[in-house]
């Protein structure tokens, strides 16, 4: 039995509502209500009885959970499936499944400054050939199974996504955190040759992308690349300078021209940067997620990116497993009145991908929450 027998069809009358509010923002025709996004991954997967690894182990599986789940909360009409470390296997690094997180590396491959110089950018040939060397978890291979899946079993939720991810953090799984964070102090050109690398085969794969399917929506974050980690001068260098020639790179190549930011953890000063810093197109979402130990506020980031891109507000990701709902919806409603008219638009999202046991009744909280204050013409 194929993954599609296992889920009934998904409802072509609700769907074609979320199509149209899901375009909202891009269009300049609101519709319905505020989207609702709070980056659901492997939650799907275990709202629909599976485990967090066959999630990401099975990945066809798992993206079919993602479309059903967002059916039943009234979530995006699109699919989507990922994980952190997208390109470091064709680098080098080994990946190993685990029960309760998405995949992860067994150690760091190179320790010296000078080992940098020995790392391959593969090209996009290499990339899409990469299955028989490195199996399942060679990245192009995936994402080709995943969408031929969806174009088959689930085509009017297709959204081909090429994922940068994070650019920072995934570069220095190659040499271990604390290495790489120590290079920035002692060995800087190092660090930077490092997640150049990284970028360049990033923008490779994402060409492998568009030339498939003819375009590839683009995820690309700052995570490590934070103010608990940096100051604002190392975010700006490592992160900051890397999205942008990500994103050019791949503009460049085909990719695009959807863009997704998201900057995961504490941007507390850094955000600033982000403005000037970045490439932006006619159909950009920008995500912050917290100032301090704070969700950031909506209104800072109205304040500062409403003529840059469409504004996705957070809810903190903790409030997703916490049983007060009206924690997430009173929480939900600050976000919400603070960046609603934003002039590009507005998204309601979590800080960064919901927990995989997340709450029924906190996502309908959210939910309700944007219906509340977020039904356009009620404001």
């Amino acid at each position: 039995m194929g993954y599609e027998e296992m889920f009934p069809a998904m409802n072509k009358r609700w769907h074609d509502n979320a199509t149209k509010r899901f375009a909202s923002p891009f269009v300049d025709n609101p519709h319905d209500r505020i989207d609702v996004d709070p980056i659901i991954l492997s939650a799907a997967a275990v709202a629909c009885g599976y485990t967090i690894r066959d999630f990401y182990e099975k990945p066809e599986l798992g993206i079919h959970c993602v479309g059903y789940i967002s059916h039943l909360y009234d979530l995006l009409p699109v699919t989507h499936w990922f994980f952190s470390l997208p390109w470091v296997t064709e680098l080098g690094l080994k990946l190993v499944y685990k029960e309760t997180l998405p995949p992860i590396s067994t150690g760091p491959i190179y320790s010296a400054p000078e080992d940098v110089d020995k790392m391959h950018v593969p090209s996009k040939e290499e990339l899409v050939n990469a299955q028989a060397k490195y199996g399942q978890l060679a990245t192009v291979p995936m994402f080709y199974r995943i969408y031929d899946y969806v174009t088959k079993n689930l085509p009017m939720t297709l959204v081909p996504i090429s994922y940068g991810f994070d650019l920072v953090g995934a570069a220095a799984e190659m040499v271990g955190m604390e290495n790489f964070i120590m290079w920035t102090f002692t060995e800087p050109e190092a660090a930077d040759k490092l997640v150049d690398k990284y970028t360049q085969t990033s923008i490779n794969g994402a060409e492998a992308l568009a030339d498939k399917y003819g375009s590839a929506m683009l995820i690309v974050g700052s995570i490590l690349a934070n103010n608990d980690i940096f100051n604002d001068e190392g975010v700006e260098r490592y992160s900051v300078k890397n999205m942008y020639k990500y994103v050019d790179g791949c503009f460049k190549r085909g990719a695009g021209p959807q863009v997704f930011y998201h900057l995961c953890g504490n941007h507390e000063t850094d955000y600033k940067l982000f403005r000037d810093g970045l490439m932006w197109s006619p159909f950009t979402v920008f995500h912050v997620g917290y100032k301090g130990r704070n969700p950031f506020p909506s209104s800072l980031l109205k304040q500062n990116f409403e003529d840059r891109a469409t504004c996705m507000g957070s809810v903190d990701t903790k409030l997703m497993i916490d049983p007060n709902p009206n924690k997430v919806y009173n929480q939900a409603k600050e976000q919400l009145l603070g960046g609603r008219d934003s002039k590009k638009g507005y998204i309601l999202g979590t800080s960064c991908e919901t927990p995989p046991y997340t709450i029924p009744g906190q996502m309908l909280a959210l939910v309700k929450a944007a219906r509340d204050f977020g039904t356009y013409g009620t404001w």
